[in-house]
């Protein structure tokens, strides 16, 4: 299981040490940022814009904390692929720092194994945390991400030119899958597959094979989801999240082991001029294929439109965080982010487990007349005041 360990014994040192041995705080704080928008949830945004419908502000932030109904993308459809992005930035940096150590190809792998077990656990016990028996569903994040690392970390062995061959085989073959699966037919019963009547985002032509609840990823967890034991035979995901996302979020993660590459590579300069022109590439591809119907750009089903433009997000994320932080050296800003950041895994728990507790426990000693975005504001800083904690006294939850 996941351990706590000094910052002084630091096994690995993956996430943002450098082939001089110093730490990319760039990367941290990107990973900080992504976990803070996660964290964030807690505001609630959507419920107080609801309550004030003609402010424009607040319209905004709703919508950007929000993830949107099925194609498109807000900022907060980015926090799961800049989680992936980042775990496969950080592995060159660790595969390095292990074989540096003495570490050999075999302890590693079962080392990888091992985190990838823990990964797909803590996935589950998050999504059964309300219900009265196991739930086994593996959309969560860190179940996603667990699924796919054994073959990161195998593709982190072998050289760039491989990695790119995996990269484009698994978009091209999961595109292929889907397209040639037939898609719903004009009698298909939607509401079966619990999508509402109304619903006004289905496609038509090539691009009806990424329907809500009627593809090739729907089908497969239909049969596999209903091989384990559940309260009830399972039909569909409400959200139209699958298992089989985990594939194209493979590909999500080798788009930052590439980057994490050439981080460590160019170190201590950032090779901004690359990052930017590889950002750009896949945000253009995504949306070429997105208009032209041959793939629309859904973040909940991954698909392989959705892998390259946000893919491509993730890049330039990366690469403002890492210029601004790293190759101009304004990094005092980004120390409330760097604390998130080093401590990702302690909080993506603690916002999931945490939630509900410490909202109570604000409104009990706050009052309960407290509105929900300063309730929220209270929670979020406790969250933070409790990795801050950590931070301080060298504790980082690892895996």
């Amino acid at each position: 299981m996941a351990t706590v360990a000094q910052r002084s014994a630091m096994p690995e040192r993956p996430a943002s040490v450098s082939s001089a041995g110093t730490r990319n705080t760039g990367m941290d704080a990107y990973r900080g940022f992504v976990m803070l928008l996660m964290m964030a949830e807690v505001l609630r945004l959507a419920r107080v814009a609801a309550a004030f419908p003609d402010n424009a502000i607040l319209s905004f932030l709703a919508y950007h904390q929000t993830h949107v109904d099925w194609a498109g993308c807000s900022l907060h459809d980015t926090i799961q692929p800049g989680f992936s992005f980042l775990v496969g930035v950080a592995l060159p940096y660790s595969i390095a720092s292990r074989l540096a150590k003495g570490g050999t190809f075999w302890p590693m792998f079962g080392h990888a194994l091992w985190r990838s077990l823990v990964l797909v656990a803590l996935g589950i016990v998050l999504r059964s945390a309300s219900g009265t028996q196991t739930n086994f569903t593996f959309e969560d994040t860190l179940t996603q991400i667990g699924l796919g690392y054994p073959f990161l970390f195998l593709l982190g062995f072998t050289l760039p030119r491989w990695q790119w061959i995996a990269f484009a085989a698994i978009l091209t073959g999961y595109w292929l899958a889907w397209a040639l699966y037939p898609a719903p037919g004009p009698g298909f019963d939607y509401q079966a597959v619990g999508v509402p009547s109304n619903w006004s985002h289905h496609y038509t032509g090539l691009a009806a094979h990424w329907n809500k609840n009627s593809n090739l990823g729907s089908a497969f967890d239909q049969w596999f989801l209903n091989l384990f034991p559940r309260t009830a035979p399972f039909v569909a995901n409400r959200g139209g999240y699958l298992t089989l996302s985990f594939v194209p979020t493979l590909a999500t993660m080798i788009l930052g082991l590439a980057a994490g590459r050439w981080l460590r590579r160019s170190a201590p300069r950032i090779p901004l001029k690359k990052m930017l022109g590889a950002g750009g590439i896949g945000i253009a591809a995504g949306l070429l294929l997105h208009f032209t119907g041959a793939c629309p750009i859904v973040k909940r089903i991954w698909t392989p439109s959705w892998t390259l433009f946000s893919g491509g997000l993730c890049l330039l994320f990366l690469a403002g965080f890492c210029w601004v932080i790293e190759e101009k050296g304004y990094k005092k800003w980004a120390f409330p982010l760097v604390v998130i950041g080093m401590n990702s895994i302690a909080a993506y728990l603690i916002a999931h487990w945490w939630e509900r507790f410490m909202l109570s426990s604000v409104r009990i000693h706050l009052g309960a007349g407290l509105d929900p975005l300063m309730s929220g504001m209270a929670v979020l800083f406790l969250y933070w005041l409790f990795l801050f904690w950590m931070y301080k006294r060298k504790l980082f939850l690892k895996i």
